[in-house]
């Protein structure tokens, strides 16, 4: 197995026992489904900036070693993480979120204002990414991007941008409610 494989499967696995702790940790918790959505909705609020700020960060130590002499051993691994991490935070994102949980919980979650949060964060999401696009077509120019490096520049800014704008949307709506 190549180092690509490895941190691909490592990041499923760290995502799988991170979702499994949570569950175990809310097991305990005598909450009607109201409670349970109510409560789940403040952590989304909290977490999806969080959660895109480590996205971002990661992207920029990515982007900071480009100019390294050569490509070291965990180029593959670091690649492998972001695409996983990718890969969820957009289902996050794109779903009600919360895969473990009951299907009333899920559907409280989902209300109409949270669906409307969503669609504008995916608006805000969409013109960065274009934006990015537009900025790795300049710098192409120069050729200083290869196409994998332009792709993850593309998605990190589109998928980052969605999920701060999400979560402030979300953060204001619980605060005005």
């Amino acid at each position: 197995m190549n180092s690509f494989t490895i941190g691909l499967l490592m990041g499923l696995g760290a995502v799988l026992a991170i979702a499994l702790v949570m569950k175990v940790r809310m097991r305990n918790m005598p909450m009607n489904v109201a409670e349970k959505a109510e409560y789940l909705s403040t952590r989304r609020a909290r977490m999806l900036p969080a959660l895109a700020i480590i996205f971002l960060s990661q992207q920029a130590t990515f982007f900071s070693t480009l100019n390294s002499p050569a490509p070291h051993s965990a180029h593959g691994a670091k690649i492998a993480a972001w695409l996983a991490l990718s890969i969820v935070l957009l289902l996050a994102l794109s779903t009600k979120g919360f895969w473990l949980e009951r299907k009333e919980v899920r559907d409280l979650l989902d209300d109409e204002n949270t669906r409307a949060n969503r669609l504008q964060a995916m608006r805000i999401g969409f013109l960065f990414a274009i934006l990015a696009a537009l900025a790795a077509y300049f710098i192409d120019q120069f050729d200083l991007l290869t196409t994998r490096q332009a792709i993850q520049m593309i998605v990190s800014a589109g998928l980052g941008s969605a999920l701060i704008c999400f979560g402030a949307l979300e953060r204001r709506a619980l605060r005005d409610a």
